[in-house]
């Protein structure tokens, strides 16, 4: 898979039915290596051990209704308290990050009221803090460590 703008990491592969397959720690199986699923492992991986979040605190792929519609995220972390610190969409790397991209994610978290939010394609990362009493984010330098929540 292509060299994404993570650290280096090892991963569990198999194949299954002419198809590589990537181990999801989170979700505890085995998942189809697509190129946004190349991006999604890396950014678990990227939490897990240099952010230190804690694995049970860390959502892959769960359903949300917005407006009758049903939506999957891609991950969400969350507080002790069960509120949401930080929402993450990712895409493949050849996906360019545009504004409909914020906009997905703003979608989301209007149901979600995620603290902070992550859009990456692996390659570019960005990161927001939500305002929610003007309505507004502000882009962070970095997410913040595990300890520092």
């Amino acid at each position: 898979m292509q060299k994404l703008n993570f650290p280096t990491y090892s991963f569990r592969f198999k194949n299954s039915e002419n198809k590589v397959a990537i181990f999801d720690e989170i979700r505890k199986k085995f998942v189809i290596l697509t190129p946004e699923e190349w991006v999604r492992q890396n950014v678990v991986r990227f939490l897990l051990e240099e952010k230190k979040y804690p694995k049970s605190y860390v959502n892959v792929e769960k359903l949300i209704k917005i407006n009758d519609l049903t939506k999957r995220y891609d991950i969400a972390v969350f507080q002790p308290d069960g509120s949401i610190f930080l929402l993450i969409e990712c895409k493949a790397p050849e996906v360019q990050i545009t504004q409909q991209t914020f906009d997905q994610i703003a979608r989301y978290n209007l149901v979600l009221k995620a603290e902070n939010l992550m859009v990456t394609n692996g390659l570019n990362h960005y990161f927001c803090q939500m305002d929610f009493e003007n309505e507004k984010y502000t882009f962070l330098t970095d997410l913040p460590n595990f300890k520092t929540l």
